[in-house]
């Protein structure tokens, strides 16, 4: 069902400043389990929505998130989601190399008909996962395999998956150009 994620950047800027003390900083950690926060600049707008609509009505598990998004009004979440949308498209680059990868590029053909071919969905509704930290990317992953994250077509695609399939998969989106971190500039 598409989101209608209209929202007001400058509004968004505003509010994101919480935001910021996790996602504005490359590479911050989760306490634990320890992973880092996702990247959310370069993200679908419409995606982003859902995201903080699932933390709100709990049917994503995490206590700082849901902790979060349950003061936000649907503005908010759009506002929000427009202002980390704003900040520009995926980044460019050369993907990265390496064993891991490769495997993880055979693996892939599953996940393209949704993230497309090399980690950027076109549908604005499915996360783009190209450049998003490797170990977000198996901590997802592995909450769609144990049914902590509830969607039945992940959850299905995700049973199916070895420890080593969810690794090479997560280090073949990692290391392709996408995602990025918005750095806080106030």
């Amino acid at each position: 069902m598409p989101v209608s994620a209209a929202g007001d950047v400058e509004r968004g800027a505003i509010l994101a400043e919480t935001c910021m003390g996790c996602h504005g900083i490359p590479g911050y950690r989760n306490g634990y389990p320890s992973y880092r926060v996702p990247k959310l600049g370069g993200q679908h707008e419409d995606y982003l929505v859902i995201g903080l609509q699932g933390y709100k009505t709990q049917g994503r598990g995490h206590p700082t998130m849901q902790a979060q998004a349950a003061g936000l009004s649907d503005q908010d979440m759009r506002d929000l989601a427009a202002y980390f949308a704003s900040q520009g498209g995926p980044e460019q680059g050369s993907a990265q190399t390496g064993a891991r990868i490769e495997r993880g590029r055979e693996k892939a053909g599953a996940c393209a008909a949704c993230h497309g071919e090399v980690g950027i969905s076109l549908q604005s509704t499915w996360p783009s996962l190209a450049g998003q930290h490797e170990d977000y990317m198996r901590e997802v992953i592995l909450q769609y395999k144990n049914q902590v994250r509830t969607d039945p077509v992940m959850q299905g695609q995700a049973q199916i998956l070895s420890d080593e399939d969810i690794a090479d998969l997560a280090a073949f989106y990692a290391a392709q150009p996408g995602l990025f971190t918005v750095e806080y500039a106030r």
